[in-house]
């Protein structure tokens, strides 16, 4: 009789297991959808736009006379809702005074070594800031180096 009950004992035994661990590691509820719709809506006029620049920017690295390296960047800013238009009208202008900015980054060292170290890419992004908001105002929250390469020679 022992042993035509056993193996019912045993599958109880592992569906009861089975049952108890399934419980036990299910997943965390989903967060109640209609909370999310009581949080705060966000305010379209605070919600910047991103403008990436049209081309990249090559900067050559000069050691002895002889170009080493060369390091290419793309650039975006983040600027106020509906400012974009005044970007583009002025990105010759803006270009220019980046290249020299990063020309200057370059010729002082800013991209020998670890040249993406966060020190190194926070003093570049104020730099480019700075440049920023002094050709178009206020409007230029921020400048984002959304790519940098450096291709040695």
């Amino acid at each position: 009789m022992i042993r035509k009950l056993l193996p019912l004992v045993l599958a109880l035994i592992g569906l009861g297991a089975g049952a108890g661990a399934g419980l036990f590691l299910r997943p965390a509820p989903d967060p109640d959808p209609a909370a999310e719709e009581v949080a705060a809506p966000v305010d379209p006029a605070l919600v910047p736009d991103y403008v990436k620049l049209s081309n990249q920017f090559v900067v050559p690295l000069v050691e002895k006379d002889r170009i080493t390296a060369m390091v290419i960047l793309t650039l975006s800013l983040e600027v106020k809702q509906g400012t974009s238009e005044q970007v583009y009208a002025r990105e010759p202008k803006l270009r220019d005074a980046f290249l020299q900015l990063l020309f200057d980054h370059a010729n002082t060292g800013g991209f020998r070594g670890s040249f993406t170290d966060a020190a190194n890419l926070v003093i570049l992004r104020e730099g480019l800031r700075e440049i920023a908001q002094k050709l178009l105002g206020d409007s230029v929250t921020d400048v984002l180096i959304t790519d940098i390469v450096r291709q040695d020679s």
